[in-house]
């Protein structure tokens, strides 16, 4: 018993000498990425996030010298910065991911006052925009007239499917099933495929988009992009550009992409849709993600209510 445990003493204080010199960088480049490349679905967004935010400012840092006032001007420098708070969350997560895999490790110690995780930036209410029926038709009557050849169907497609950009920006004609009318997205946010189910509408709008391509001479065979830069003839690398300028021609510089998302939700619910097919239309993994368009809903609950206004109401006047 007694080597047992002056075994573990040994390996413990190993540890504890090799970590004295380990830094930031190369715990990141031998230990945690490595880790991540094993567990995680997409590991190269450590790696960019790494190089970019930390590397440069922490990575000569021994990994015991990450104390909260290093961690805080560190998290403060990016603030200054002006990068979004959604943003400096991410690279929180990360740092807080890599210090509880030091502690699980054996690198740094399990509890010590000085080197804490960081807590995430306060985002405020969940914002939500959306269009109004004028609001839709004045976008998509200006990003018919763009010369882009894609953003027109790309917008009447998310407000008619709900999708996520970088869905639409990722989506091959392999993934639909005309017949069916469903459209498979291989790996959405949640890392699960999900099935998108498709309008006639949508399916017009897909019809058109693959007509756009054949008049460019672009290719449309299965494997191909449904929406397929014409220059470097595979997938955009986003719609960033282009968005911003049909929404400011259409007076609209407050929308974001996604609130396309939030107006299909709108829509659907206000014309009588129930939150648990939204759900589902818009492949949210639980109820409550959904719950955030509940609001929309009092019209409609007065209008079910009404349904038993002639049973209640019978015998009252007798």
């Amino acid at each position: 018993m007694r080597s047992i445990f002056n075994r573990k003493r040994s390996d413990a204080e190993k540890r504890n000498r090799s970590s004295e010199a380990l830094t930031v960088s190369v715990f990141f480049d031998d230990h945690y990425f490595p880790h991540a490349q094993a567990t995680k679905r997409a590991p190269e967004l450590d790696w960019h996030v790494f190089n970019k935010h930390m590397r440069p400012t922490l990575g000569r840092y021994k990994l015991r010298d990450l104390t909260n006032p290093v961690l805080d001007v560190w998290m403060r420098e990016q603030i200054l910065t002006g990068y979004q708070k959604a943003t400096i969350n991410k690279h929180i997560h990360l740092m807080n991911r890599m210090l509880n895999l030091a502690r699980h490790w054996g690198f740094i110690p399990q509890h010590d006052p000085y080197q804490q995780n960081l807590r995430c930036l306060k985002l405020g209410d969940h914002r939500q925009r959306f269009l109004t029926e004028q609001e839709i038709d004045r976008l998509l009557a200006v990003c018919k007239q763009d010369r882009h050849p894609y953003i027109y169907h790309i917008v009447q497609l998310l407000l008619l499917t709900g999708a996520r950009k970088g869905e639409v920006r990722t989506m091959r004609w392999q993934d639909v099933d005309f017949t069916k009318r469903i459209w498979t997205v291989p790996m959405s946010k949640n890392g699960r495929s999900r099935r998108v189910v498709l309008s006639s509408a949508a399916v017009d709008v897909l019809d058109a988009s693959r007509a756009v391509s054949e008049a460019l001479h672009l290719p449309t065979t299965p494997s191909s992009f449904v929406f397929i830069n014409p220059v470097t003839k595979t997938a955009y690398h986003s719609f960033t550009t282009v968005w911003f300028k049909v929404r400011e021609l259409a007076d609209l510089s407050d929308v974001r992409m996604h609130d396309l998302r939030h107006t299909y939700a709108s829509l659907l619910i206000n014309r009588g849709v129930s939150l648990y097919e939204v759900q589902t239309l818009l492949g949210h993994s639980s109820l409550q993600m959904t719950q955030r368009y509940a609001h929309l809903q009092p019209n409609l609950l007065h209008k079910r209510t009404e349904l038993l206004s002639g049973v209640i109401n019978t015998g009252l006047d007798e």
